[in-house]
């Protein structure tokens, strides 16, 4: 089996994979293997990014990786150098990782296929593919239908490299732009009731910082690694300066700019701020029984008793598994995330301006906060239309005046 499990010292239960590169033989066995991940399916996963990148290694070694190497010719060659020149080195590690796995996805067939010869009916077949049967199962491995979002994903993907191979002469088109993924369901900020995030702050008991987490979250409304990777001197007369954000990859954690690259400060209330100041109290202690080893460099407001940053894998898979305790609904696959379409749809319930709840939220733009909270919105049309009813109404004319008009 590709993928195994063993216990370690500690007693712990540990995954790990391993499997052999292509051309091994019995007098000759090249096996890839790693261990130490908390769940089969982290060890699945990087099973299949790590094949992905052995596969990429072989192509270059057949290739050549220098200056004066052949250009690639075939989508798969094209990837390679895609990975290679662009995605290793100028994307985020975890954006790299899902192009790797998005790209793992495409048929054998089409990646053997010359760049020159791919149409956008070819990508067609594909996209209609993957929606079918694209996909496979964790434990039993059949075959199994992907999602609109993945497959328009897996089409961006290919978008980009195809995007590469024009600016470097490779070709003079991109056939996924005739071609027609799917266009996935537009994204609607459910909510929670106040009554179910207070029921949420109550329930939280692990790890120890989990409570004022998602009260400092819910009032924020940031992401989740922008939140685990606050700091105090982040923290200034009531307001957090939002410059960085923690992420998990295959390698560990690393800290990094913002999803938008953007630095943003804004307020936190003063319940936030109360949770805070008594979370600090309690961080001190850990930092007095660590004494020396207490990661004191990092600073960080949310982390381990020892001051080491918090997976943010394992605060969400905390908080999915509170939402299950309390029976709390939620969408599938929704729950930390949550938290941060209730602050936008809070506010622009109580009749918060968009552009305001767009600048807190760090989104892009306002037409993106309006995409995701378009039935708020909708809420506060009926109230427009009522206040412009309401104006209609006092400043009609009188009967009197009317009267009085008419003798004029």
């Amino acid at each position: 089996m590709p993928t195994y499990k063993h216990r370690n010292r500690s007693g712990a239960i540990r995954w790990g994979f391993m499997f052999s590169l292509v051309g091994s033989s019995r007098s000759d066995r090249r096996r890839i293997s790693e261990s130490g991940f908390a769940t089969k399916r982290d060890a699945e996963d990087a099973e299949a990014v790590r094949r992905v990148e052995e596969q990429r290694k072989l192509v270059l070694a057949k290739t050549g990786a220098g200056i004066a190497a052949k250009p690639p010719t075939t989508l798969a060659q094209l990837f390679t150098e895609f990975f290679a020149q662009h995605v290793d080195n100028s994307l985020a590690p975890k954006t790299g990782e899902r192009y790797h796995e998005q790209a793992a996805y495409l048929d054998p067939g089409l990646l053997a296929m010359s760049l020159l010869d791919i149409t956008p009916l070819h990508l067609n077949r594909e996209w209609k593919r993957l929606l079918m049967c694209g996909g496979r199962h964790r434990r039993t491995k059949a075959s199994r239908p992907l999602s609109k979002k993945t497959v328009s994903n897996i089409a961006g993907v290919v978008s980009s490299a195809f995007s590469r191979a024009i600016k470097w002469g490779l070709t003079s088109v991109n056939p996924v732009t005739n071609s027609e993924p799917p266009i996935p369901a537009k994204r609607k900020g459910i909510a929670l009731t106040t009554a179910q995030q207070d029921l949420l702050f109550a329930g939280a008991t692990s790890p120890w910082c989990l409570s004022t987490y998602l009260s400092v979250d819910a009032a924020l409304g940031a992401r989740r690694g922008e939140v685990l990777a606050l700091r105090w001197s982040d923290l200034e007369n009531g307001r957090v300066t939002i410059a960085r954000s923690l992420s998990q990859t295959k390698a560990g954690l690393i800290f990094k700019s913002t999803k938008e690259e953007n630095i943003l400060v804004i307020g936190l209330p003063v319940s936030a701020l109360a949770a805070l100041e008594a979370h600090r109290k309690r961080q001190d202690v850990f930092r007095a029984q660590f004494g020396r080893d207490y990661q004191s460099d990092l600073d960080l407001i949310f982390a381990n008793p020892d001051g080491t940053p918090l997976r943010p894998d394992s605060i969400s898979a905390a908080v999915s598994a509170l939402f299950k305790r309390l029976k709390i609904p939620k969408p599938k696959g929704a729950a930390l995330h949550l938290l941060r379409h209730s602050h936008g749809s809070h506010m622009l319930a109580n009749g918060v301006s968009l552009a305001v709840v767009s600048q807190r939220l760090g989104h892009s733009s306002v037409r993106t906060t309006a995409d995701i909270y378009v039935h708020e919105i909708h809420g506060q049309d009926d109230e427009a239309v009522q206040k412009w009813e309401q104006y209609q109404e006092r400043n009609r004319p009188t009967k009197s005046q009317n009267r009085k008009d008419d003798v004029q």
